[in-house]
């Protein structure tokens, strides 16, 4: 494990179980102060220290992941949030990068539309290295192309005898009213946003009449602002399963199912060797 001898809290970015210092005598201090008993004041970051944090966590609402970053530690030091580190900002996810999470995908469409999702989690606040290596493996999983598609034909939204996206077009769980709105609101977008209730509910969320004219959903901008917003909405739940490895749970708050999982994992596995 990692150690910390001599810096001071302000000076460590992060604290985790293992560290040991006069930083973390500082951490154990402080919650101590704030009614969450770590044990020992010694500057060894153990399981105590790492039960408390976790209960401190919880209090705030935080991600509990027992991991003193940014977030926990504002709040701890100074009573206010601290601002997450950008990942895209350290140059380890450019294109060459990414490219490597996505090994069949032409790179010129990577390099096209990598910015317009890492603006988009930016502007989303959700541009720490778990979102983003989550939006990027959910883009390898839904459409590898690295472009913002329009669903295809299929067994699962076509029947044998039927017109297209027959078996979309009464889908209550979706919101759907009959046909045409399979068709309508079919999967598109990076992350395939499918159905009248959500073209509706995050079309309303970033400002785009999206009911009103559906293919807006396939622009690369709004593709990038609808994948942000969608993940957003799942942000503790995804960060708790991939903290984890709970990869088929991740992949079900997005997609409800397991479809895309192998390339999925294989990305985001991928992402993490490149950001450690």
């Amino acid at each position: 494990m990692p150690t910390e001898t001599s810096k001071s809290s302000k000076a460590v970015e992060t604290l985790r179980l293992g560290m040991e210092g006069n930083a973390v005598k500082e951490l154990q201090r402080k919650l101590l102060q704030k009614g969450f008993n770590p044990g020992a004041i010694d500057g060894k970051f153990g399981n105590g220290t790492q039960a408390a944090v976790m209960a401190f966590q919880r209090s705030e609402e935080l991600l509990a992941d027992g991991i003193v970053g940014p977030r926990t530690r504002g709040l701890l030091f100074r009573g206010k949030a601290g601002v997450l580190e950008d990942v895209a900002k350290t140059k380890e996810l450019g294109t060459i990068e990414v490219s490597r999470m996505f090994p069949h995908t032409p790179i010129g469409n990577i390099k096209r539309n990598l910015p317009f999702v890492l603006t988009a989690m930016r502007k989303a606040k959700l541009h720490d290295r778990l979102m983003v290596l989550m939006a990027l493996a959910t883009i390898r999983a839904e459409t590898e192309s690295f472009e913002p598609v329009a669903e295809g034909i299929s067994r699962y939204n076509t029947s044998s005898a039927g017109h297209p996206f027959d078996l979309y077009d009464n889908r209550k769980d979706l919101g759907n009213q009959g046909a045409p709105d399979g068709r309508s609101f079919r999967g598109r977008g990076y992350v395939q946003l499918t159905g009248r209730y959500n073209y509706q509910k995050y079309g309303k969320r970033i400002g785009e009449p999206l009911v009103k004219n559906p293919d807006l959903a396939s622009d690369p901008t709004i593709a990038a602002d609808l994948l942000a917003a969608f993940l957003g909405d799942r942000e503790s739940r995804i960060k708790e399963a991939l903290l984890d490895w709970d990869f088929a749970g991740a992949r079900r708050l997005v997609n409800g199912g397991s479809h895309g999982l192998d390339r999925f994992v294989e990305a985001y596995k991928t992402g993490i060797a490149l950001t450690a």
